[in-house]
């Protein structure tokens, strides 16, 4: 069963989140750049936040009856397979997993430039994202 609570409450954790994104998205790339603080900041908000879209993933993904995602960039398109994101948007979001993996792993260094783009793009489909999941919440029947 869907818990609609624990869904609300990660949406809520997002958008704390989104709100100073967005400012900072707002930066010119040379006045971000300027300031090393700006990337770690970015950085974290992007993790936070595509973790917990993730969590979200999963859990709609999971109460609707499929297999577990292989891994967290599948968690996005199932949910376009499942019809709460539509198709070319759930492939475009989906790419936010692996920003998060290289962010959280460091998997190489991560180019402050980059992440600028990254921030840029995640402040125009992470309220997408919101919109569509809400509107999945609200379509289901009340309890």
């Amino acid at each position: 069963m869907i818990d609609r609570e624990l869904i609300t409450r990660k949406i809520s954790l997002i958008l704390k989140d989104l709100h100073p994104l967005t400012d900072l998205s707002r930066q010119s790339i040379e006045s971000y750049l300027a300031n090393p603080i700006n990337e770690v900041l970015a950085e974290r908000y992007l993790e936070r936040m595509i973790g917990r879209m993730i969590d979200i993933n999963y859990h709609l993904v999971m109460d609707s009856g499929q297999h577990p995602p292989k891994d967290y960039h599948e968690s996005f398109q199932m949910l376009g397979t499942i019809g709460i994101l539509p198709g070319d948007f759930s492939r475009d979001i989906a790419f936010s997993a692996g920003l998060r993996n290289r962010i959280v792993h460091e998997y190489d260094e991560i180019d402050a430039s980059k992440v600028y783009e990254a921030m840029k793009v995640a402040v125009q489909q992470i309220p997408a994202y919101l919109n569509h999941v809400n509107q999945f919440i609200e379509s289901l029947p009340g309890e």
